[in-house]
């Protein structure tokens, strides 16, 4: 759990970096590159998520 956790920040902040080098450069592939990021992180999130919540359920039965 703590490792998925650390993943997750550190790819969040990768996606915020990336914002933050979009607004300073002005080049739309580190806009690109942030969502892209962002994306993925939220998905995998929910994965794991899933995950969790099914071997709660599997429990439960």
């Amino acid at each position: 759990m703590l490792i998925f956790r650390l993943v997750v920040g550190l790819l969040l902040f990768a996606g915020i970096l990336c914002f933050a080098l979009y607004i300073g450069t002005g080049q739309v592939v580190w806009r690109h590159r942030g969502l892209v990021i962002i994306k993925w992180t939220v998905l995998a999130g929910l994965g794991f998520f899933a995950v969790l919540i099914l071997e709660r359920l599997a429990r439960m039965l």
